[in-house]
């Protein structure tokens, strides 16, 4: 049976988390229609998650978590037909050319977002939640790694971002 306090929960997390949810499937999927059925489904379990929120921890920190894990998902079920890579791949990847324009910022963001996206669920999971301004301990919350294993994990996959982005790489 739906709970007031489940209702309420969801109504005040969509309306304050809502705009960095859309940002966060715009992160795992580029196909219009598809981001719009992941946009959906985070909603339709966030929903249904929050009758077992018991605060243990923050709302925001629960809202990501079960987006992050339902965008997760939604990237695994789409596996076979996209080629993901791991942070070693992508830092050994040959040179290739970006048939791009890359003159202007929205360009620019549509490669960044590529090159995030080509990155495996772990890795794209930090590099969405540093890009929406979380720190190392929050992300380690969302991600259940530790601190310090996020900071490092942060630094390289920059490191590698940045390398690949200014060579015109595309994942």
């Amino acid at each position: 049976m739906r709970s007031i306090g489940q209702e309420q929960r969801y109504l005040e997390a969509a309306a304050e988390f809502g705009p960095a949810l859309d940002r966060l499937a715009r992160g795992y999927e580029a196909d219009p229609d598809l981001r719009r059925d992941l946009r959906q489904e985070i909603h339709v379990q966030l929903w249904r998650s929050l009758a077992k929120f018991d605060g243990r921890c923050s709302l925001k920190t629960w809202v990501y978590r079960v987006a992050h894990n339902v965008a997760a998902t939604h990237v695994l079920k789409r596996k076979a037909k996209v080629q993901l890579v791991g942070l070693d791949e992508l830092e050994n990847a040959p040179d290739g050319a970006d048939p791009e324009a890359t003159t202007g910022e929205r360009q620019a963001i549509e490669r960044l977002r590529a090159l995030v996206r080509s990155l495996k669920p772990p890795d794209s999971q930090i590099m969405l939640l540093y890009l929406e301004g979380f720190d190392a301990a929050a992300i380690g919350e969302v991600t259940a790694l530790s601190a310090g294993a996020v900071a490092v994990k942060i630094h390289r996959i920059k490191t590698v971002l940045a390398e690949r982005f200014h060579q015109g790489r595309t994942p």
